[in-house]
């Protein structure tokens, strides 16, 4: 695979530029000064310049737009160190947690607001996990899997039942599956999918101006602030349902913290799966020994998976820290109030870790890369991705054994102005 700059800067020319969210500071050279997040090359892997950037100086410290600064975190072993450490907190209410992109507004409202789970720390976190943890069992998902394969059949019978050539494989499949799933799961109608992924393809496009943003979080919680008082009184057989009637019986009903992990689990749910579908069919189309690998053995598709979700890493730079109390990392002083960003996509191309980063292998074992974050906030809906995906890559293989891709890849509109990476559209014909 040709893994230059070149085709992505060809693809995306006529495309705008998003704005860089931080300024490297703390290294000379070629890398001072250098803009982050870097767009990527290929357009699969990660620029040259984390590679750099990991050879050099895994903990960088960066100027953050809107002021202040934070530590960026390129090397695999120190981003686990931080994830691992509850020393570093997740509490964006935190001075030093390093915010980008934030208007003042929106700070202060999110300093008043009860916090997502992702933003909590410590018991309180732990007590917010379990209290959903049992939705997301091996038995639940085990229970979902023939319903999903349902789900994938059907999609993918009206694909074949379409004279329409070439499909966008996005709209077709990629994105209705999880959207359905998680709607179904979580008692939203699918009816309102066009709703809640409109206002969510704002919020994480980079190049959405502040107020925008702001309003599609606002329309998202106020649908979502509806949809939970209506289950209040009219509970049905889904996780909100469970959740009011567990809360009513311990005396703990929570409206507004019901909203927020709605707002958490929705968004989350579907955006990141929709795009790792997209993302790893392009990535197998145009490695074709290793699609025959997993369809002459599909018992080799988990580790295909795995292999996919760290070749594409498709949330960059999410996850971000503040230290509570002074700490060593990678042989770096971070001070307490001090911000850490960690970059998942540099640290699961790091070749110390993962040999050959840059070859798509489904037949090697990466358990251990961190397109799911680790620690105490490592992804609770993981397995569910992972059993979507699956489900998506062995059926639409063995039932379109020719699918292949109706433009070339550098052609295709990925989305590099984007928090989630992915692909606007995805054309495909058989």
């Amino acid at each position: 695979m040709n893994t230059s700059d070149e085709p992505a800067r060809r693809a995306n020319a006529a495309r705008p530029v998003s704005g860089r969210l931080f300024v490297t500071k703390s290294i000379t050279g070629e890398l001072s000064g250098l803009e982050l997040p870097v767009e990527r090359g290929c357009p699969f892997a990660p620029p040259g310049a984390y590679e750099r950037l990991r050879e050099q100086a895994p903990m960088s410290k960066v100027n953050l737009t809107g002021g202040g600064e934070a530590w960026w975190v390129s090397g695999h072993e120190e981003s686990r160190a931080i994830l691992a450490d509850r020393r570093f907190s997740s509490d964006r209410r935190k001075d030093g947690f390093p915010m980008v992109n934030v208007d003042a507004a929106t700070l202060r409202q999110l300093r008043v607001q009860p916090p997502l789970m992702i933003g909590m720390d410590g018991a309180e976190h732990s007590a917010a996990r379990r209290a959903v943890l049992g939705e997301f069992t091996v038995r639940r998902l085990a229970a979902l899997r023939p319903r999903i394969q349902d789900m994938v059949d059907r999609f993918i019978d009206d694909m074949l039942a379409t004279d329409r050539r070439p499909l966008d494989l996005v709209q077709a499949l990629a994105l209705p599956v999880p959207s359905l799933v998680i709607c179904e799961m979580l008692g939203v109608p699918y009816t309102d999918h066009d709703f809640f992924q409109s206002r969510t393809a704002v919020a994480v496009r980079r190049t959405s101006s502040a107020e925008d943003r702001q309003r599609a979080f606002a329309e998202l919680r106020a649908y979502l602030d509806d949809l939970i008082t209506r289950k209040e009184s009219e509970p049905g057989d889904d996780l909100f349902s469970r959740q009011i009637a567990r809360q009513r019986q311990e005396g703990t009903l929570d409206h507004n913290g019901l909203v927020s992990l709605a707002f958490l689990l929705l968004t989350a749910g579907h955006e990141t799966t929709a795009n790792m579908i997209s993302l790893g069919v392009i990535g197998l189309l145009t490695n074709p020994e290793q699609l025959a690998l997993i369809t002459a053995d599909p018992g080799k598709t988990p580790m295909a998976v795995e292999e996919l979700l760290r070749y594409f890493t498709v949330a960059d730079t999410v996850t971000a820290r503040v230290a509570t109390e002074d700490v060593l990392i990678g042989g770096k002083s971070v001070k307490a109030g001090e911000g850490v960003i960690v970059s998942s996509l540099s640290a699961n191309w790091d070749p110390a870790v993962f040999e050959n980063p840059a070859e798509l292998d489904v037949e090697r074992r990466v358990r251990h890369h961190l397109a799911f974050g680790f620690g105490p906030h490592q992804c609770l809906g993981q397995n569910l991705a992972r059993m979507e995906l699956q489900i998506v890559i062995d059926t639409l293989f063995r039932r379109i054994p020719t699918l292949r891709l109706a433009a070339a890849v550098e052609d295709l509109p990925f989305k590099t102005d984007a928090i989630i990476y992915g692909v606007d559209d995805l054309p495909v014909t058989w």
